[in-house]
């Protein structure tokens, strides 16, 4: 089957300005640690909270919105001063607060506002743990973000030059099988280069272990994808140019950072220093 080579879309030109703007910041705090890299998570929890609410209520931010900002914000500050096992307790306790709020205000779906606890708050405290480990923390998180990042370049690139059949048609038309198999690959080449670089990791490990958080990348970008078509909005926000909202970028590591933060609590240690 011949590739298909299209005319260059201007959203994929504004989508690269805005990594070329975005992308420096956000590795140089990833670099630095502490402070800088929990004020930025800090920062992104209260937009993505933001973002999450206002598709909840209809475009605007209620009581039961700002609830759901402040419990995510307390959420990453107590998995900044007491740990993830804290941090747990934090959004059990977070779930009920957002729900009787959103319940109190009259919110019309009240446990998507909920839902919002987890989906915001679980990827940002498990950031802030893998980037706590002082000995593998800054491999684990560069390795995590590359990964994500080789996923949706991979699978834009493969999906609009080799097409075929789509993956979710009635979530996301545009997505294919291509697509996410021209992301496993992708995400797969990030774990060989990390392999090469960090003396712990493994090839064996981190190439099959990224070509799956591909597709756990991707199960992020397709949920993200079914609750904005659900509140029928194609972008959960404005803030960057061609991408939407916060929440619309950084879709797949809502569902790859507790993945990660899970199996290397698993294991007892990070995974690029399996096996």
């Amino acid at each position: 089957m011949p590739l298909k080579f299209e005319a260059i879309d201007p959203v994929l030109i504004r989508r690269i300005a805005s990594a070329l703007v975005l992308a420096p910041p956000v590795l140089l705090a990833v670099w630095w640690g502490r402070p800088a890299f929990e004020a930025m998570i800090a920062l992104a929890t209260a937009i993505m909270a933001y973002e999450w609410a206002r598709l909840c209520e209809g475009g605007r931010i209620g009581l039961a919105g700002w609830a759901l900002v402040a419990v995510a914000l307390a959420i990453v500050s107590v998995a900044i001063w007491f740990g993830a096992t804290a941090s747990l307790l934090a959004m059990l306790a977070g779930v009920v607060i957002v729900h009787i709020a959103g319940h109190a205000e009259g919110v019309e779906e009240p446990r998507w506002l909920t839902l919002g606890v987890g989906a915001v708050g679980a990827p940002c405290a498990a950031l802030i743990w893998l980037r706590a480990d002082a000995a593998d923390g800054l491999a684990t998180c560069l390795w995590l973000i590359a990964t994500v990042w080789a996923t949706d370049i991979g699978a834009y690139f493969a999906g609009r030059a080799i097409g075929g059949p789509r993956l979710a048609p009635s979530i996301s038309p545009k997505k294919t099988w291509a697509g996410l198999a021209g992301g496993m690959v992708s995400a797969g080449l990030v774990g060989w280069a990390t392999a090469l670089i960090v003396n712990e990791a493994d090839v064996v490990v981190l190439v099959p272990l990224g070509a799956a958080l591909a597709v756990v990348a991707q199960i992020g970008d397709l949920s993200e994808s079914g609750f904005k078509r659900h509140f029928g909005v194609k972008d959960a926000g404005r803030l960057i140019p061609g991408h939407g909202g916060l929440l619309d970028r950084v879709d797949g590591l809502i569902t790859t950072a507790p993945a990660v933060a899970l199996l290397s609590w698993l294991a007892g240690r990070s995974v690029v220093q399996w096996p």
